[in-house]
């Protein structure tokens, strides 16, 4: 009797139930359509950016284009605070069908709007409110998509769930990458830069309406619905999600934004900027550096929920601090050893992303794990964005910055020190794996 008692816990601990499924499906899905949309502005900004700005300098449109690209940036902690207070109140699900309704909108704006040529200043008006809809829509996203998995997943697959967020992403710009890559190879310039780029918008916002059908379809998560009766109970005033996160738990808080610091920025320096700072450093075409990133990302996401489910086995601190530890060891020999050669840089990029596993793996799980289903969403989703917006987006321009001041030599270090920060980030906190989620 008692050994089929704990088969039958043991099942339930670790299968994941039909709507498990579908919400890693949903959740999944959606996340990698929303950033889609997110990732085409880059993708294509090269090719618009002379139709938003006075003709003449396209070299200054471009760099016009990509502040705004910037500004959106800037807007994903705005978005984190608000739109994870709004899944914190209103429920997982109707974040996510905000968050993904309002970038498919922008991204669909994008792709309408009028030309400078047309309507002169309110041109880049309407790209910049986009761009902001965008970011904010960004923001949002994170914390709710990461709360709405682990929240749905098994006790002891919670981890593995939770990879799905970051397969997703991946997803999203690597497809993003290779609209571009078919887009672009197949039309003729004049084309390109007539309707082509904007054919590619109005593409992704239409996927866009598929995640939210996708979203639209799933049943809220059981601890937003338990979170809910606690508070009715209670009779207590509901605090703003904001406050309460930073006054009641202000050291899950901090946490968060410390385990961000050392993944977000390694995360960037790898997957995001490794090819242009490999072409810049050693010569090496672009086309084959993006070739060994493309095949390094690959490998990345497929490996991803396997490094979930080692995660869910032998826990959170274990894998963190061998992603940290590795870096810690590996970043000056990977620097060293770029010279030009392809092979070189794809065994490079292969060793980073499986380095990368250990943090992206698992931060989705050990944010959730961090809060109660109160404030979820907003502690997940707002010092993640803070950390994101502070490290993560400033690495190319700091190592850029180091490059072309003739400090190149030392941007191994840069990747050090945040790995070290790592490792003591990691060590010293407390180990979730098998933590009541509520």
């Amino acid at each position: 009797m008692s050994t089929q008692r704990l088969t039958m816990v043991s099942a339930d601990e670790t299968k994941l139930t039909a709507h498990g499924r579908k919400a890693i499906i949903a959740g999944g899905i959606g996340n990698a359509v929303e950033w889609v949309d997110w990732a085409v502005y880059t993708t294509f900004s090269s090719v618009f950016a002379h139709h938003f700005f006075p003709s003449g300098d396209p070299v200054a449109a471009l760099l016009a284009t990509l502040a705004i690209f910037a500004v959106g940036f800037v807007m994903r902690p705005v978005g984190a605070a608000i739109m994870g207070a709004y899944a914190d109140r209103k429920g997982r699900k109707k974040g996510l069908v905000l968050t993904i309704g309002m970038m498919a909108g922008a991204t669909a704006v994008i792709g309408i709007a009028p030309t400078y040529e047309a309507v002169g200043i309110l041109s880049p008006l309407i790209l910049v409110a986009a761009r902001i809809v965008q970011g904010f829509a960004a923001g949002g996203e994170f914390g709710s998509s990461s709360a709405f998995l682990v929240e749905y997943a098994a006790p002891r697959r919670r981890a593995f769930a939770g990879s799905w967020q970051q397969v997703s992403v991946g997803a999203g710009v690597l497809l993003a990458s290779g609209m571009g890559a078919i887009v672009t190879s197949s039309l003729p310039k004049e084309a390109l830069d007539g309707w082509g780029w904007r054919a590619a918008f109005i593409a992704a916002a239409l996927l866009g309406l598929v995640g939210l059908w996708l979203r639209s379809s799933v049943a809220e998560t059981n601890s937003f619905i338990k979170a809910e009766a606690r508070v009715e109970e209670s009779g207590q005033p509901r605090r703003n999600p904001v406050f309460a996160m930073f006054v009641q738990h202000p050291k899950a808080t901090l946490r968060v934004f410390g385990i961000t610091i050392a993944g977000t920025l390694l995360y960037y320096m790898w997957v995001s900027y490794m090819p242009t700072y490999a072409a810049v450093a050693t010569g090496i075409p672009l086309s084959q550096a993006l070739l060994a990133n493309f095949i390094a990302v690959a490998l990345f996401l497929v490996l991803l929920p396997f490094a979930g489910l080692l995660s869910d086995k032998i826990g959170r601190k274990p894998t963190l601090t061998a992603f940290a530890g590795g870096f810690l060891i590996f970043s000056w020999p990977a620097f060293t050893l770029l010279n030009g050669n392809f092979w070189m840089l794809l065994f490079i990029e292969v060793v980073g992303v499986i380095l990368l596993l250990g943090y992206s793996g698992n931060c989705a799980v050990i944010m959730a794990e961090q809060f109660p289903a109160e404030v979820r969403a907003t502690g997940i989703g707002l010092p993640y964005a803070l950390a994101v917006a502070i490290f993560g987006g400033t690495a190319p321009y700091i190592t850029t910055w180091m490059t072309t001041s003739g400090l190149g030599g030392f941007v191994w270090l840069y990747c050090t020190i945040a790995a070290a920060i790592g490792v003591a980030v990691y060590l010293t906190m407390p180990e979730t794996k098998g933590k009541e989620l509520d």
